[in-house]
């Protein structure tokens, strides 16, 4: 908070442009992966280059959900979640790259998954607001 009663906001901007990114990159995979199976064998070379772009965004992801946590005083499931998509991508790679298909099809769907929940959570967590928990905590501390 920069004031009494003040809340940071822009963390949360930040964060809701990277998950959108991190979302729509993860839509691409998918397109890349559809069309590359339909037998245009050029986009699996852009599919292996795009897993590199979505590796690295959700590493800013992260960045940026910790900076929430930090500097708006959000709460910890971004960051947590955040952290677990980078381990689910980072797995991803290894498997396309193995060419274990029946791992990496599945595990593809776990990351749109993911992705679209944090998408989606970062949307919908509203800055400033706590929980009961921490509220009632804070009232007493008063």
């Amino acid at each position: 908070m920069t004031g009494r009663g003040e809340v940071r906001r822009w963390p949360w901007h930040v964060l809701r442009a990277v998950a959108v990114l991190v979302l729509l990159d993860t839509l691409a995979q998918a397109a890349l992966a559809g069309l590359f199976v339909t037998g245009d064998l050029d986009l699996l070379t852009w599919h292996a280059a795009n897993a590199g772009v979505l590796s690295a965004l959700t590493v800013v992801q992260t960045a940026a959900a910790v900076v929430v946590r930090r500097a708006a005083r959000g709460p910890l499931w971004p960051a947590a979640a955040s952290a677990v998509l980078v381990l689910l991508v980072s797995a991803q790679q290894g498997l396309g790259e193995a060419r274990v298909l029946a791992g990496h099809m599945p595990l593809g769907m776990a990351v749109f998954g993911c992705a679209t929940a944090l998408a989606y959570g970062a949307f919908t967590q509203r800055p400033g607001v706590s929980p009961p928990a921490a509220r009632a905590r804070q009232e007493v501390a008063e």
